[in-house]
């Protein structure tokens, strides 16, 4: 089994790269996905969250208010540190399982955004970081998820920085260009690592 932490800041295509990695039959662990079921209604996480943060963190029908409960830790690295002192330890566990279900030869590919922030890397057999330049990662932000510029430079400021993700790779994915780029460098990094995954 070759482990593979995959990162990215937001807005860089991370998720994208994932789907492709998929494609070519990695097995993937995506943290986010995970880190909304460890807090779904009736999880022992989202009591502990409401716990935390109280009830004005939940919707009507009982569900977590993202949102609402984003701009309270993004507005705040102490309440931040305290909502992942929750969710992240359920999400460990959980990858934890998913990855021990996978074949021995498998690539599992851990989708993991705050990968560098957390010190994560030694976890892993190899990092591969999904890098945009910061403007360009702005920009995607604003237009295609209809953030407000001011919330995305939020949201970026709250995660490592660019070269802080690049200073625990072992290999990048530019994501500057277009699709049919991004395609095409995701085909040479997954040969490399099935090459890796059979020695």
């Amino acid at each position: 089994m070759l482990k593979i932490g995959l990162t990215g800041g937001i807005g860089a295509g991370k998720s994208e790269v994932s789907r492709l990695f998929a494609a070519h039959g990695a097995v993937i662990v995506d943290s986010d996905v995970i880190a909304r079921e460890v807090v779904a209604p009736g999880t022992d996480g989202l009591a502990a969250v409401v716990s935390e943060f109280g009830p004005q963190v939940l919707r009507e029908d009982g569900a977590l208010d993202r949102p609402a409960l984003g701009a309270v830790v993004f507005a705040d690295p102490e309440r931040l540190k305290a909502l992942n002192a929750i969710v992240h330890p359920l999400v460990r566990a959980r990858s934890a399982e998913l990855e021990a279900a996978a074949a021995p030869d498998a690539v599992v590919v851990h989708d993991v955004p705050l990968l560098a922030e957390n010190g994560l890397a030694p976890l892993f057999d190899l990092v591969v970081v999904v890098d945009v330049a910061d403007e360009v990662r702005v920009d995607r932000l604003v237009r295609l998820r209809g953030m407000a510029e001011e919330e995305a430079r939020a949201r970026m400021a709250a995660q490592a920085s660019r070269a802080d993700r690049l200073a625990i790779a072992d290999l990048v994915i530019d994501n500057g260009g277009g699709l049919a780029e991004l395609s095409a460098r995701v085909d040479e990094v997954w040969a490399e690592l099935a090459e890796r995954a059979v020695v």
